[in-house]
C-alpha cells in the first residue's frame, strides 16, 4: 500500500512535515485530534472535505503549530499519519527560547506565553 503527502511550495518563513507515528495502543484520529486540541500551542485544522488544513500562507507570521490531515496509516495497525505546518523562524526560533524561559522561570508547565507577545510584538 501506498500512504503519500506530497506538497510543492516556494515559502520564506515556514516549514511543513509529513509526519507517521505509531501508538502503543491503537488510537482513532479522532481520539489523536482531541488530545492534540488540549495541547498548548496547538491548533488543529482538519476538514479536508472543506478546504480546512494547515497550509504555510497560514501559519506565516503566526505562533501556533497547525496539525491537520490526521488519517490512519493503512501500512500499520495502531499508525497514523499527521501534516504540520509552522512558521519556523517564528516558531523554530524565536518563540520556543521565550517559552522555554518562561517555563524554566515559571515551572508551571501551563504553556501560558504572557511575553511571547512581547517578543513577536503582538498585543
Amino acid at each position: 500500500p501506498l500512504h503519500a503527502t506530497c506538497v510543492r511550495v516556494p515559502v520564506v518563513a515556514t516549514h511543513a512535515e509529513a509526519v507517521w507515528l505509531e501508538t502503543e495502543d491503537a488510537a482513532s484520529p479522532d481520539q489523536v485530534r482531541s488530545v492534540l486540541q488540549t495541547m498548548p500551542g496547538v491548533e488543529v485544522l482538519d476538514a479536508p472535505s472543506r478546504g480546512a488544513y494547515p497550509t504555510a500562507a497560514l501559519a506565516a507570521g503566526r505562533e501556533p503549530v497547525y496539525v491537520g490531515r490526521v488519517r490512519r496509516d493503512p501500512t500499520h495497525p495502531r499508525g497514523l499519519s499527521l501534516w504540520i505546518v509552522a512558521d519556523n523562524i517564528l516558531k523554530g526560533a524565536a518563540l520556543n527560547a521565550v517559552q522555554i524561559a518562561e517555563r524554566l522561570v515559571d515551572g508551571d508547565g501551563s504553556g501560558a506565553s504572557p511575553t511571547s507577545r512581547f517578543a513577536t510584538g503582538r498585543s
